[in-house]
């Protein structure tokens, strides 16, 4: 299973940049042997090896990655780690009741083990907080939006807090918000800060080589041999945690979607600019309607600074060019300007693009794939906190067998196929196109 190709992702990773640099990376150059080989470094891959760290602690556990922790997807989301229903889809909150409950506990798992991992690495509230998340409204529609997420949360059970608009704009420092919609499990990261500190947290117990694409994955006799281009690894079990470029190496072949986000961050506000704006240093809104622009604002490393996402475009080849990436630009500028008519000067720093992977239906691509081989892939747009779990559960399979969490996943339908080119390109990005159009004003 030969890697067809490695995906790549536009622009600066962000976050990464507005840490100190990393200390050099350790290259894979020469053939080694391993109890448990964890294939990616991002939020399955790291939570797998942390849990591979408990569970076989004795054991040689090697991490392989293509690029440098937090470069990749994993440092290049919003870092909302959410536990509630949210649906990328925007088909709304009606019915399907005990899923969401179901798939809420299962994310408050993976919230909890970050939680702990992130007391255990003495990780700061910038780098890991559980402090909830907020979907605000802007418009009629997102009111709408909201008033039926409301009910379904209390359908659910779950406690929530409706904001008003003085209430949004005392959090933001904005009146662009009508409403809000708060609940409490949710964490926010800085998803460098985070990533980063996990893989520092593997030192003496795992051993991560980053720059060191897998570009094959063979099965020879009772092992799994992945080569890199200076060296390779044996072992009897691995764990892909790749997401999307799973199907690079023959997994899940027409059954995975590949999906671009799109993100913008200011230069660091001056001071005279955050009296301006006035409002909490800290915060972030998710769009009542999940096709429009989600907000943050961010203070500490790296100084005062606001970040605008939105966009999606659905990209089969997993790469998109740095044209569509200035042409996106332009609508964050927008959402910006009109979110923020007081800092009329303030400019970008940073633009850059995330890849997310879904399935037509939905669901994870998890499990034992081939004997020895266990998958952790596809998140459906919530790597932080649906990446996390699949990892975690990929290592608990692969090291103890089944349980009551790894058997709710593995009771997942399989992820359906495709329609075939271009069908599945026109009709994605037509979709994503009227989703967009619809959220009016939220985008």
């Amino acid at each position: 299973m030969r890697a067809t190709r490695l995906p790549r992702d536009p622009g600066p990773a962000a976050w990464n940049e507005l840490l100190p640099p990393a200390a050099l990376p350790r290259l894979l150059e020469e053939n080694v042997t391993a109890d448990w080989l964890v294939i990616g470094a991002g939020w399955a891959g790291l939570a797998a090896a942390r849990r591979l760290t408990q569970l076989r602690g004795g054991d040689r556990i090697v991490v392989l990655d293509a690029c440098r922790v937090a470069e990749g997807p994993a440092g290049r989301n919003s870092g909302f780690m959410i536990d509630l229903p949210h649906k990328l889809s925007g088909e709304g909150y009606e019915g399907a009741l005990a899923e969401d409950k179901a798939q809420t506990a299962m994310s408050r798992e993976a919230i909890a083990f970050s939680a702990e991992a992130a007391d255990e690495l003495g990780m700061t509230e910038e780098a890991f907080v559980q402090c909830g998340k907020i979907n605000a409204a802007a418009d009629d529609t997102g009111v709408k939006h909201n008033e039926t997420y409301a009910r379904h949360l209390a359908a659910m059970e779950e406690p929530c807090e409706v904001l008003d608009a003085k209430a949004m704009q005392d959090l933001t420092g904005i009146d662009f918000y009508r409403n809000g919609v708060f609940t409490p499990g949710a964490a926010m990261v800085q998803p460098a800060m985070f990533m980063r500190a996990m893989a520092s947290g593997l030192s003496g117990k795992a051993e991560l080589f980053e720059q060191s694409p897998v570009t094959a994955l063979d099965r020879q006799g009772g092992d799994w041999r992945a080569e890199t281009p200076k060296g390779s690894v044996t072992a009897p079990r691995a764990i892909l945690a790749v997401n999307g470029h799973a199907e690079s190496f023959g997994f899940f072949k027409r059954r995975l979607m590949h999906v671009f986000t799109y993100a913008s961050m200011t230069r660091a506000l001056t001071a005279e600019e955050v009296t301006a704006l006035g409002g909490k240093p800290r915060w972030g809104v998710l769009p009542a309607d999940p096709m429009g622009t989600t907000v943050r604002r961010i203070s500490g490393t790296g100084g005062d600074r606001i970040v605008v996402r939105n966009r999606f475009t659905y990209d089969p080849g997993m790469e998109v060019s740095e044209a569509r990436l200035r042409a996106v630009a332009q609508d964050h500028d927008k959402s910006f300007k009109a979110r923020f008519p007081m800092l009329p000067d303030v400019t970008m720093d940073y633009r850059w693009g995330g890849r997310l992977c879904l399935s037509w239906n939905g669901v994870p691509a998890f499990g034992e794939i081939d004997e020895g081989l266990f998958s952790a892939c596809c998140q459906n747009g919530l790597g932080t906190s649906k990446g996390t779990l699949a990892g975690m559960l990929a290592a608990e399979l692969a090291a103890q067998g089944n349980s009551p969490l790894v058997a709710k996943l593995l009771a997942c339908e399989a992820p359906k196929r495709l329609p075939p080119e271009p069908l599945a390109w026109l009709g994605a990005n037509a979709r994503m196109r009227w989703g967009e159009w619809k959220a009016g004003r939220e985008l």
